[in-house]
């Protein structure tokens, strides 16, 4: 049923959740799972420092969530691929699911209620741009 399942999260306890449902759907049709993380490259801002250093990556940081989040499927015998990408997070997880031809794409309801409701949040438009199926978990504690 889906054979390309793609998951965004973050570090956060309700990000983790959303792994849990991702992984369990990924294992009911035996499909891949891509687990997604979108980070921002801040810009330093010293004009003394050649371009190529004004840029700094918290690369190491988004690794090491990527390898905590790993660990929820490879519990279950599921080997996930780990992208982390720069930019948006909505934009990051629609842009890696139109790449991966994803069947679908799992996230969090966080942000989902009061005013990021009405104005955006992650799930909201990943529900809307996303090439295939969304599933929004319900992430609340």
């Amino acid at each position: 049923m889906f054979k390309v399942v793609v998951v965004g999260a973050d570090d956060s306890p309700t990000a983790r959740r959303a792994v849990e449902a991702a992984t369990e759907m990924a294992a009911m049709s035996n499909g891949e799972l891509h687990i997604v993380t979108a980070y921002s490259t801040p810009v330093v801002r010293d004009g003394h420092l050649p371009s190529e250093f004004r840029h700094l990556s918290h690369d190491g940081d988004i690794d090491a969530v990527l390898q905590v989040l790993s660990f929820i499927p490879k519990k279950r015998g599921i080997e996930p691929t780990l992208h982390s990408v720069t930019g948006d997070p909505a934009e990051a997880i629609i842009k890696k699911a139109t790449e991966l031809k994803a069947d679908l794409v799992v996230v969090g309801n966080r942000g989902m209620r009061g005013v990021r409701r009405v104005l955006g949040s992650v799930p909201n438009t990943v529900a809307h741009g996303a090439p295939c199926s969304v599933a929004i978990i319900d992430t609340s504690e």
